[in-house]
């Protein structure tokens, strides 16, 4: 449970890295959760809990991005190296596979 717990913590310091507000919000929802959770008894409740604690870390590292507004009409775009992924390139007339 602690693992899980430092891990969200350490994943929200680097989605959220320079962004006060999202950076405390993300720590009081995080304390909260485990708080409303700490006195369940239950293997397969605690299971199912670090189960969903798992998948948003996921999401966090994965899913979010941190966007700042530079003028009245433009965002800047800051991706993480975890957001970067190859990409496939479009082919916009699909070869026929030869048969053999």
């Amino acid at each position: 449970v602690l693992k899980i717990f430092k891990l969200l913590h350490r994943t929200r310091q680097e989605v959220f890295k320079n962004d006060t507000k999202a950076l405390e919000a993300a720590r009081q929802k995080i304390n909260e959760e485990f708080k409303n959770n700490r006195d369940e008894t239950s293997e397969e409740k605690i299971s199912e809990l670090l189960k969903i604690a798992s998948d948003v870390e996921v999401i966090l590292r994965t899913s979010v991005i941190q966007a700042v507004h530079t003028d009245s009409d433009r965002i800047v775009l800051i991706p993480r190296k975890d957001l970067l992924q190859d990409n496939t390139p479009y082919i916009d007339k699909p070869t026929k596979k030869q048969e053999s």
